[in-house]
């Protein structure tokens, strides 16, 4: 399932703010970190290129959307939902711990000029458990109990922009179908159980991405400081 990136509201961040504007285009699913092979290794990220460019197309209540992401690495993280909300996500460049969890999110809402800043740590303690890989990949880190089963092309499938392999996650009684790009290190097409294309990356690149890319622009926003609400709740 595909989720567009939420319009948030208000002047001050509360719960259901921070909740909103945690919610980044991405699939969600639910999985066991004990199951073999695992999520990680299954869409790995090994090798991954230093940059990366795509746009995709994805349904969210009956609606298609648009999401455009720049990555760069390891440190920086850029996505542009409908026009109407940015998200920016940045690591630590002094942080010595590498392959670290931590990062900070910068979310705008474009339409109502609403600028909400959280980090990672106090989204999880919201509950909200979106990672740097959710971010940057579309595919959220599930939770629960789940089966990754190698998988043919599932029947009416639409035709992926490059060469990719299908992988079967079995939840209960549904199965979900990921194309996964082990080039590109995304998942190129998501089909969900009743058939429909869920998820569509319909360009990418791997050229570098210039550092006013991830420049935020806010002048004239309103200022959420969500990590401040949070803490003294």
């Amino acid at each position: 399932m595909t989720y567009a990136l939420p319009v948030c509201t208000g002047r001050r961040a509360s719960r259901s703010l921070v909740l909103c504007t945690a919610a980044a285009a991405v699939f969600s699913a639910t999985c066991s970190h004990a199951a073999t092979p695992d999520f990680d290794h299954v869409f790995s990220t090994r090798g991954e290129p230093a940059a990366t460019h795509f746009q995709a197309t994805y349904l969210a209540g009956g609606l298609e959307h648009h999401v455009e992401v720049w990555r760069d690495g390891d440190r920086r993280i850029r996505r542009r939902t409908d026009d109407k909300a940015e998200s920016f996500a940045t690591r630590d460049p002094g942080n010595k711990q590498p392959g670290s969890p931590d990062y900070h999110l910068s979310v705008l809402d474009l339409g109502k000029k609403i600028r909400t800043d959280i980090d990672r740590d106090n989204l999880y303690r919201i509950g909200q458990f979106t990672d740097w890989f959710d971010l940057g990949h579309g595919l959220r880190h599930p939770q629960g109990s789940y089966r990754l089963v190698p998988a043919a092309t599932p029947h009416g499938a639409a035709r992926a922009i490059g060469a990719c392999e299908w992988v079967a996650l079995v939840q209960g009684t549904q199965t979900t179908h990921v194309c996964w790009s082990t080039t590109a290190k995304l998942p190129l097409l998501i089909q969900a159980a009743d058939g429909r294309t869920v998820w569509r990356v319909t360009s990418v690149d791997h050229k570098p991405i210039a550092n006013k890319v991830f420049a935020v622009h806010d002048e004239g926003f309103i200022r959420n400081d969500a990590n401040a609400d949070i803490e003294r709740d």
